[in-house]
């Protein structure tokens, strides 16, 4: 099952056939998740080291509420308009904030901010140390992506193709620029990814594009995945999942089927691996793992794209976006359970259960825990024992 799509303006009877499709394909084709099978001797032993409640997280709605974590605290943020931050060590909450909005996306730490976007289309800056209001910019529609910021600017998009750059201490609008989005697309949008004085953007289309930070100017557009297929619902070649820096390198996921390797300077393709995924990625020392949406973890050579191992044991659970801590693969799925899958070939070393609810979101990685949100706010940290 993948994220409910959502419709751009288009013919009223496009988009109902376009509802009966899915339906067609939920009911028909109902892919049974896989069983999970008993670890008799696990690798290693997990504690929780403490829980806490980040509010009702984003209820049934899907959302891109995410953890963030600072040398100074945990953030999260509930669809109610609350932001948390938290003490990484024990959990104890040092802030709650109640911006009384439709909160979707965040939060992301930002110099001395922290930022979330609103279902009405507002992005809300805190104070990074008591929660206190800075400042809120309303953009053209829906804020589902997270934002992302270097200190001196905050980068936005919005549902309608736009992307954004805020100056970062009262959140005027700097510059636009306006990008074409396919007709029916997957309900989510890649964050915009920072490094040095470039942005870069995966798109809906299934384009990659870095940009500059001060003015927007565009310095590549490369294409990653072009749609194919003999309707809409077959053309689908979003890149939902958030782009990974690395050196430099930059590497895409698109749910039109392939994972590809980017040199950041040119937008050259490196390699392309034929992996279609929503959920995300993550790099290791010698890989880079990756869910795809059936439910298989892969992990790939990060200079050929050659696959070095797969696991097909979590298939169509709903598998999160993967973590790398001290030599596991961390990927949650839609009933809480939280796998470890060992680096050097993949098998399921260990499991833990962080509640009962869809993890959606990648685990995040501190030096000794590891940070588990579910969809109902619910926060786990993990350690080895």
């Amino acid at each position: 099952m993948t994220p409910a799509t959502r419709h751009r303006p288009l013919a009223v009877a496009l988009v109902l056939v376009a509802g009966l499709a899915l339906a067609a394909c939920s009911s028909k084709n109902l892919r049974k998740p896989a069983e999970l099978k008993d670890i008799s001797h696990p690798a290693i032993h997990l504690d929780t080291a403490w829980t806490a409640s980040a509010g009702d997280g984003g209820e049934k709605f899907y959302t891109e509420l995410d953890l963030s974590l600072a040398p100074d605290a945990l953030f999260s943020a509930d669809i109610d308009g609350r932001i948390y931050a938290f003490d990484p060590r024990d959990g104890k909450r040092i802030w709650r904030a109640a911006t009384r909005k439709r909160v979707i996306a965040g939060p992301t730490v930002a110099g001395d901010a922290v930022l979330v976007g609103t279902r009405d289309g507002e992005v809300i800056a805190v104070k990074r140390s008591d929660g206190t209001p800075l400042w809120t910019t309303l953009l053209s529609s829906e804020a589902l992506s997270p934002p992302a910021g270097d200190g001196s600017r905050v980068f936005m998009r919005s549902g309608d193709g736009k992307i954004y750059g805020l100056d970062a201490q009262g959140g005027a609008q700097q510059w636009s620029v306006d990008r074409s989005v396919p007709n029916l697309t997957l309900r989510g949008l890649s964050p915009p990814a920072v490094l040095g004085n470039r942005v870069f953007v995966g798109l809906d289309n299934g384009r990659v594009v870095a940009m500059r930070t001060s003015d927007g100017q565009v310095a590549w557009d490369q294409v990653v995945a072009a749609p194919t297929g003999r309707n809409e619902l077959e053309r689908i070649t979003d890149i939902d999942a958030p782009l990974l820096t690395d050196g430099g390198e930059l590497y895409a996921a698109s749910f039109g089927g392939e994972v590809a390797c980017l040199d950041q300077d040119t937008g050259q393709i490196l390699w392309r691996r034929s992996v279609k995924s929503y959920s995300g990625l993550a790099r290791a020392d010698n890989a880079v793992v990756v869910t795809d949406e059936a439910g298989t973890v892969w992990a790939l050579d990060p200079t050929t794209g050659a696959e070095l191992w797969k696991n097909e044991d979590l298939k169509y659970r709903q598998l999160s976006a993967p973590a790398v801590f001290k030599g596991y693969a961390v990927v949650g799925d839609y009933k809480g359970y939280v796998h470890w899958l060992d680096l050097k070939d993949g098998h399921i070393a260990a499991r833990t259960r962080a509640g009962s609810k869809p993890i959606r979101v990648a685990p995040a990685v501190g030096d000794d825990m590891i940070y588990v949100l579910s969809s109902k706010g619910h926060i786990e940290a993990l350690r080895i024992r």
